[in-house]
């Protein structure tokens, strides 16, 4: 049995600031395809599963931005389970929304949860 795993760390300017980031577990819709790092996503009211936000898709909760997807996910043809943000500082720049959403449709929102964005330098 191994105990310790080692991976790559690749920087990718998510993260705007390491205090208080909080992620807990959280299920993607069945049918959302692949949904990189970064990409916000909206609480379905049904089931507590997440989409991703767009204030022009169906009225079922992922309208409203709630959480910061936490790894790249692919939930194709099945729901997963994954790490979501529910707490920190994002960079505006790296977030991914549905339709034409953008970070400041989202912002007050998402502020009111305790997830913070805002613009960061991206540094090479």
């Amino acid at each position: 049995m191994n105990l310790f795993e080692s991976t790559a760390n690749s920087p990718d300017n998510l993260i705007a600031s390491y205090s208080d980031v909080i992620a807990v577990e959280g299920i993607v819709l069945t049918g959302e395809g692949i949904l990189p790092r970064g990409a916000v996503l909206g609480k379905i009211t049904v089931g507590g599963k997440y989409a991703l936000v767009n204030t022009a898709g169906t009225d079922d909760g992922r309208r409203t931005a709630a959480v910061v997807l936490a790894e790249d996910v692919d939930a194709t043809n099945d729901d997963v389970v994954c790490s979501v943000y529910i707490r920190g500082e994002f960079n505006d720049n790296a977030l991914l929304f549905g339709g034409t959403d953008t970070a400041a449709t989202h912002k007050a929102t998402l502020q009111g949860l305790g997830i913070v964005l805002r613009g960061a330098v991206e540094v090479n």
